[in-house]
């Protein structure tokens, strides 16, 4: 899966977020740091949706982009 995020240099070193993903943002020392911590924050934001979902009635449903 591939997620658009967006990136910016802060004084202490750079900013993440993911915009389709309310509340998911990372940081990091460098560029490079900021998205590998971002892509641990979205696969940790994910399982927590699945695990909120579990037990409930949910649907799929697919668009093409």
């Amino acid at each position: 899966m591939q997620y658009k995020v967006k990136l910016e240099k802060t004084d202490e070193g750079y900013a993440v977020w993911c915009p389709g993903l309310p509340g998911c943002w990372s940081q990091g020392n460098t560029e490079q740091e900021a998205l590998e911590n971002m892509k641990d924050a979205i696969e940790s934001y994910l399982l927590t949706v699945e695990d909120l979902l579990k037990d409930k009635e949910s649907r799929m449903v697919e668009i093409s982009a």
